[in-house]
């Protein structure tokens, strides 16, 4: 950024700081004057833009949090996301386990950004930034397998054991090449590659107790997104979400059009909805890359700070096991497991609060441990209010380099080639009426971002790309842009790690992925980024590492 511009920030603080309650619309004379600045160097708008780009940018609280008084809340809950969780039953973070996927969050958002790309041969999950899952499914349906989490765990508490040994899971570079054999017209040439991920049947630890298999699996590879800015996709409206959708449809460029699951003739074909501890209302899809989650009070934060760490809270008081039910099954059965359960039990129960874990067989009460739905709350309602003012509250970090004119050339290029109509520039947020499908949250105890313009790049729609060995089941939500540009400076990759699961060394990469395929969404964009000079191509590509 131009230092010149700095004689601007402290005003916009200052405006921020001094404005009125979060949930009135801005007027005019609140508004910083934009000077030299242009509206798109404010990516979260004004309440939801941080200054920084440093390496701490994706950690900032938007203004929007210090406007309603909840800085100190944000830090509680910035906590939370930051500091490992304990086996132990007693002092801070308690409750890790009996299974587990991570004992932090930070652990697969390295300083709160995307997943780092994960090394050749090894899947080690207790390195901090390998923020990739295994996605282990049925390739026949796509579907999760039923016999492990749809996030399987590779980490236990002992006397039980991890559902999967890790140690045995492989994960492959391998190389690809398009039909442009790698090469623009002008010579000048990249590399793809994409991951292949192998977990043998005698890493699966029910397989190993005797369960026989049903069928055949499939394991892939999809990375943690950005969690910055996600309070101001929640503030989206719906309405215009819906606009977006029956806009693309009707434009009719998008060759495989909208996954019929969701979306077709103009109507929602399936909501989000939580019929467990919400009343099953639909809310429209916005969150993931397979649109599972909705408004961002049960999303995947909300869900993940459960089911990573397997630590209750009074609305989730289970633990987070395969929907089959084989690992509670195989691990009552276990000797070794058995042997260890009365030491563990009388760690976790220490007062005798829950009568089945001590009574009947050793195989009966440890079934009646890991199927439990009256667990003990080991994650305060406090707790967990101010984790999710942290997650809302996170600002985006403003534009780069907005002055460079190959930036501001860049950005016209990316329109007139077609990127800007997946990656959206620009929504303006509604009222910002906070809803909660899970029925946890009046709304109220949050940060909100009513009337921004922001910029996220993004139509908040699934597209087909048709890479070699694409995402599961192939749709995936577009990736919003904002901030990504700073990840290599932030999380200290040597890599830009995009795309779902990390591909993409360079954006460069990245573009190149979106036309793979003669089929994809994207074709039509990237053959015309071929046809750009490399200053022209050079000049997307440093737009977008800007935004």
């Amino acid at each position: 950024m131009n230092f010149r511009y700095l004689y601007y920030l402290p005003s916009l603080a200052l405006v921020l700081a001094m404005g009125a309650c979060a949930d009135e619309k801005i007027t005019d004379e609140e508004r910083t004057p934009v000077n030299e600045l242009p509206e798109w160097f404010y990516a979260g708008g004004e309440l939801g833009t941080t200054l920084l780009s440093t390496t701490n940018a994706y950690e900032q609280p938007a203004p929007a949090v210090e406007r309603a008084g909840l800085y100190q809340s944000f830090k509680n809950g910035e906590a939370l996301f930051e500091k490992p969780f304990m086996a132990n039953r007693d002092g801070v973070r308690g409750g890790l386990g009996p299974v587990y996927i991570r004992t932090s969050c930070t652990h697969c958002h390295p300083n709160y950004g995307h997943g780092t790309r994960v090394h050749e041969g090894s899947f080690n999950t207790n390195e901090i930034g390998n923020g990739c899952l295994l996605v282990v499914y049925d390739p026949a349906t796509d579907a999760y397998v039923s016999w492990l989490a749809g996030m399987p765990q590779g980490h236990a508490v002992a006397p039980f054991k991890a559902p999967i040994d890790e140690s045995k899971v492989k994960v492959h570079w391998m190389n690809a090449v398009d039909d442009w054999n790698n090469t623009f017209a002008d010579g000048e040439s990249y590399e793809l590659q994409y991951p292949q991920v192998t977990v043998p049947a005698d890493a699966i630890y029910v397989v190993n107790r005797g369960y026989q298999l049903p069928g055949a699996y499939e394991v892939k590879l999809e990375s943690t997104i950005g969690i910055y800015g996600t309070g101001l996709l929640d503030a989206i409206t719906e309405e215009d979400i819906l606009a977006q959708y029956r806009l693309e449809e009707n434009d009719g460029f998008m060759v495989n059009g909208f996954n019929p699951a969701f979306y077709s003739n103009g109507e929602w074909q399936s909501m989000y909805a939580n019929s467990l501890q919400g009343d099953g209302t639909g809310y429209v899809r916005r969150y993931t890359y397979a649109l599972s989650r909705g408004p961002l009070q049960d999303a995947a934060g909300a869900n993940a700070i459960w089911n990573i760490t397997n630590v209750t809270r009074s609305d989730r008081r289970y633990h987070y096991l395969d929907a089959a039910g084989t690992y509670a099954l195989y691990s009552s059965k276990d000797p070794e497991v058995q042997a260890g359960f009365e030491e563990y039990v009388s760690r976790i129960d220490p007062d005798h609060r829950h009568p089945s874990y001590w009574t009947g067989t050793l195989e009966d009460r440890i079934m009646a441990y890991l199927t439990d739905k009256e667990l003990d709350v080991e994650m305060t309602d406090d707790e967990y209010t101010d984790l999710m003012v942290w997650h809302r509250g996170l600002a985006v970090p403003a534009v780069r380099n907005v002055d460079d004119p190959d930036v501001v050339r860049g950005k016209q290029l990316f329109s007139e080639i077609g990127c800007d109509y997946c990656h959206r520039p620009c929504w303006t947020t509604g009222p910002d009426n906070i809803v909660d499908p899970a029925k946890f949250f009046k709304g109220n105890e949050l940060p909100r971002f009513p009337y921004q313009k922001i910029w996220p790049y993004t139509d908040m729609v699934q597209h087909k790309l048709l890479m070699a060995n694409d995402i599961r089941g192939g749709w995936c939500r577009t990736t919003p842009l904002w901030g990504r540009g700073l990840h290599q400076k932030i999380t200290g990759s040597p890599t830009a790690d995009r795309m779902h699961d990390c591909r993409a060394r360079t954006t460069m990469e990245a573009i190149m992925w979106h036309g793979f395929s003669p089929q994809s969404d994207a074709r039509y964009s990237v053959e015309k980024f071929r046809d750009l000079p490399k200053a022209d191509r050079d000049a997307v590509i440093k737009f977008v590492d800007a935004i």
